[in-house]
């Protein structure tokens, strides 16, 4: 299938590694100019080897922590000044630690907000001028299950990524008319190096497995499938969607 994706840009939050190295790497496959960073310049510069081996293109990385002010304005100006536009925004993070309430302070709480809905505030209101000039643009948030089903000692996860769920689904109503969808994609357990310090901490982690149907956890490029199938032309009358990449693990009917 041709996902008429060939030579649009795409910028990948914090895609050194995981779940946002994956969809880098499979956007690259599909032909679109990519755009990585990550705070780690060792993984990063990995990442962008492994990408340019397997796409056979150049793939743009900057190092940087999307949760401070002056990084993200550094990459994200660096990536519009060598792109000149982006065609497709997938917004990504690292998540916040496990633990309870009690577990975290305000300022607990304040790097949370900065991580996960602020950087992502951020990031679409420097690539949205530039769809709406093109009248053309796909905005993918990547969170978590935990938005449909809140995961046992993941409380700052499961408050911060339902916020960016409802400025998803605000903006699809806003941007449709500029022919911008906006999505987000859920991913499951997904065997990242995330998963695996989770795993580490609290080894009951494992057993979630037991409540998916499917009996595995997920391989990090099915995951990536599903975020360029959303970001193609095929998926141009699909917005305002919470996609579920889970394995079946989320029980609701809706």
């Amino acid at each position: 299938m041709d996902l008429g994706l060939k030579n649009k840009n795409a910028f990948v939050a914090a895609s050194s590694q995981g779940l946002g190295k994956s969809v880098a790497a499979e956007l690259a496959m599909e032909g679109v100019n990519v755009a990585i960073c990550g705070r780690d310049k060792d993984k990063l510069a990995k990442a962008k080897k492994e990408i340019e081996d397997l796409s056979g293109r150049p793939c743009l990385a900057l190092a940087g922590d999307l949760s401070v002010e002056t990084d993200r304005k550094y990459i994200c100006e660096t990536v519009l000044d060598t792109f000149k536009k982006v065609d497709i925004l997938v917004t990504n993070s690292g998540g916040p630690p496990p633990g309870k309430f009690e577990d975290f302070d305000k300022e607990s709480w304040k790097k949370s907000y900065e991580l996960l809905l602020e950087s992502v505030i951020s990031m679409i209101d420097y690539f949205l001028p530039g769809m709406k000039s093109q009248r053309s643009g796909r905005i993918i948030a990547i969170t978590s299950q935990a938005v449909k089903q809140p995961v046992n000692n993941l409380i700052l996860s499961n408050t911060m990524r339902i916020s960016v769920v409802g400025l998803v689904k605000s903006l699809s109503n806003e941007l449709g008319a500029y022919n911008i969808t906006v999505n987000n994609v859920m991913p499951g357990y997904t065997k990242t190096e995330r998963l695996n310090k989770l795993i580490e901490k609290d080894p009951l982690f494992l057993k979630a497995m037991d409540d998916i149907p499917l009996k595995r956890f997920a391989e990090p490029h099915e995951f990536a499938a599903a975020v360029a199938f959303l970001a193609s032309e095929r998926a141009g009358y699909i917005t305002g969607i919470s996609l579920a990449v889970d394995g079946g693990w989320i029980k609701s009917s809706l």
